[in-house]
């Protein structure tokens, strides 16, 4: 890990920049808005119309020139692949961002679609091309990834942060002191799934993933007594390297607005994952997830005023997974959940948690808006603790800059803390949920 001065540190320079620009950009920046034709015939001008980071930057530099009305249709946005967390340290990369229609069905939800490659302070090499696609009419749906990277994963053990077990391996293991670990390993990944609409916002889907991880190793352990290598040597894994590959099958019902920002809606995700050695994974399997999300505008005048919920869940019905693939704190899809926790702080076969997030805007132009945050987790460690025995919280709040108004991207920058000590500035693209 690379060591700052204290001035010179990432949170604090990103903080900066962000005070920078709301230092040097003039005021009436965040009063210009889209002229429209009877906004040009009453020689006013809508102060409530979007306002996003292409207009700031036509601002500053033609001072003169009006904001561009939101487009029916994006393109391409190549971006700055800028992001902080206390478990990847500082991200700088590339990244382009896609959102757009399919067809004439004013019903069909917007397609996404993304790729970036990145390199943090701590060492991570990330690649990756994402998709989200909507057929028009939303007959069909299309999610996948494909990922290479070389990762630095900390790890704080087993369960949910209480000691359990007689032994000093089971102390190890559980870790209730939160000691910190790292492991360090190539990572491939490549998921495909395809839903069919069967009803109006209702699909059923399958597909297939493959987890690979190889070279799996502590560099700072001088013997085999880390959690890691505990567990699997009692579930019978190779510590170098494994393979996760299972077929998937989900049912999926939809209404949210937008997937980036949604004002209004439901998302829910229920899905069985069938790890299989006759197509290479290491160890059978069978999962059970959920994922569940929930929004509520709270003014028809100022729809970003919004109460979003969200609850996600995974359970293994049979099997074993490798430890590096056990479900707990951001090993959601996207890796957003538990803000406040390093990834994986806590985590076992079985894991439950929700959050409940506020998000309101601050200027009337929608370029500032805010959120603040709460979430909760659980989950249990084999030794004798349960599942909704034992609840870890953590909290906190966070400024949106809009970067793209047609797609609703923000530039999310989020302050929270958890237990242990745990706490940190949390930075990247689009809402965690």
């Amino acid at each position: 890990m690379h060591k700052y001065p204290k001035w010179l540190s990432p949170p604090i320079l990103m903080l900066a920049l962000l005070i920078l620009i709301l230092i040097i950009v003039p005021t009436k920046a965040y009063n210009q808005t889209p002229v429209s034709l009877d906004s040009l015939k009453t020689d006013t001008i809508d102060v409530n119309a979007p306002y996003d980071v292409a207009d700031l930057l036509r601002t500053i530099l033609h001072p003169n020139s009006q904001p561009k009305p939101i487009q029916k249709k994006s393109v391409i946005t190549p971006m700055p692949n800028i992001a902080y967390n206390p478990s990847i340290g500082f991200q700088i990369g590339i990244k382009a961002v896609a959102g757009k229609k399919l067809g004439g069905d004013p019903n069909t939800l917007m397609s996404v679609a993304a790729t970036s490659a990145s390199i943090t302070t701590k060492g991570i090499l990330y690649v990756y091309l994402s998709h989200n696609v909507y057929t028009p009419g939303n007959k069909w749906n299309l999610q996948g990834i494909i990922v290479a990277a070389k990762t630095v994963t900390p790890d704080f053990g087993l369960g949910i942060g209480i000691g359990q077990g007689d032994s000093e391996a089971d102390l190890i293991l559980t870790n209730p002191d939160r000691k910190g670990y790292v492991l360090n390993a190539q990572y491939y990944k490549i998921s495909e799934k395809v839903y069919k609409q069967i009803k109006d916002n209702l699909f059923v889907g399958a597909g297939v993933s493959f987890d690979i991880r190889r070279k799996i190793e502590d560099r700072n352990a001088t013997d085999n007594q880390t959690p890691y290598f505990i567990y699997s040597e009692r579930e019978g894994y190779d510590p170098n390297d494994y393979m996760a590959n299972g077929f998937l099958f989900n049912v999926q019902y939809t209404t949210r607005d937008n997937q980036n920002r949604a004002y209004k809606g439901i998302y829910a995700d229920a899905g069985i994952r069938v790890n299989q050695s006759w197509i290479g994974s290491t160890k059978n399997a069978v999962q059970f997830t959920t994922d569940f999300r929930k929004y509520w505008s709270l003014s028809h005048r100022n729809p970003e005023h919004v109460i979003a919920f969200w609850n996600w869940g995974s359970y293994l019905i049979s099997g074993s997974l490798p430890y590096l693939e056990l479900p707990g704190t951001a090993k959601d899809n996207n890796a957003r959940s538990g803000r406040g926790y390093t990834t994986a702080y806590f985590k076992g076969n079985n894991y439950f948690y929700s959050e409940v997030e506020y998000r309101f805007p601050i200027t009337r132009n929608k370029f500032l808006s805010g959120v603040t945050f709460f979430n909760v987790q659980t989950t249990q460690d084999n030794l004798g603790t349960k599942l909704f025995e034992y609840w870890q919280p953590a909290g906190g709040a966070g400024l949106r800059v809009l970067f793209n108004k047609a797609t609703r991207t923000n530039l999310c920058i989020d302050y929270a803390v958890g237990k242990y000590g745990a706490r940190g500035l949390f930075l990247g693209l689009n809402e965690s949920f």
